[in-house]
């Protein structure tokens, strides 16, 4: 596509305005990776002082009943559960890019307990479905790319994001248990 837009502007004589567009894309791309590099760093050292602070570990315990409901394959104390505990617990506080490492870390610990290694499990398919509706309480990246497009509230974008996720989240859970339900009534 880029490639046959810049033969159509050079046959429609629109080089300079491609050439332009270029190079003023190119500035605002790098401002964007400065400033969410800078949030990023904050956020996920936020991260680290909650992990050495105990504050995940108690958040984690917090969240037992609840990912034992989601995840009933999982022993409870695997470490699995960790990983998609300190997830949630990003993602919750919007921090998608600090939850990747700690989903890739359940998913691989996951396919440990999977007895079927050329399918997904049904607590992965439950965790991708889970995290990628992204139950969030602060859209920090939203905001931040609100801010920078000069919004006057940049963080008014909270209680809808809150709405949105909380119902991404709640369908896609109910969806997954429905399919559970009915893959287990078609075994008997």
């Amino acid at each position: 596509m880029i490639f046959l837009g810049i033969l159509a502007a050079a046959f429609l004589g629109n080089m300079e305005a491609v050439t332009n567009g270029a190079i003023e894309s190119s500035k605002e791309a790098v401002n964007v990776v400065i400033v969410m590099s800078g949030v990023l760093s904050m956020w996920t050292g936020l991260m680290k002082i909650g992990e050495k602070s105990g504050l995940i570990d108690s958040l984690s315990e917090k969240l037992k009943p609840f990912l034992r409901f989601l995840f009933p394959d999982i022993p409870p104390e695997h470490k699995a559960m960790k990983h998609i505990a300190t997830n949630v617990i990003a993602n919750v506080l919007g921090l998608g890019w600090a939850a990747t490492p700690a989903g890739l870390l359940a998913m691989k610990e996951m396919q440990k307990l999977n007895p079927d290694k050329e399918k997904a499990s049904r607590a992965m398919c439950m965790f991708m479905v889970f995290n990628m509706s992204s139950l969030q309480l602060v859209s920090v990246n939203i905001i931040v790319y609100r801010a920078q497009a000069g919004s006057a509230n940049p963080s008014e974008i909270i209680g809808p994001g809150l709405f949105a996720t909380l119902v991404s989240t709640v369908t896609g859970i109910v969806v997954i248990k429905l399919i559970e339900v009915k893959k287990r009534k078609c075994r008997y």
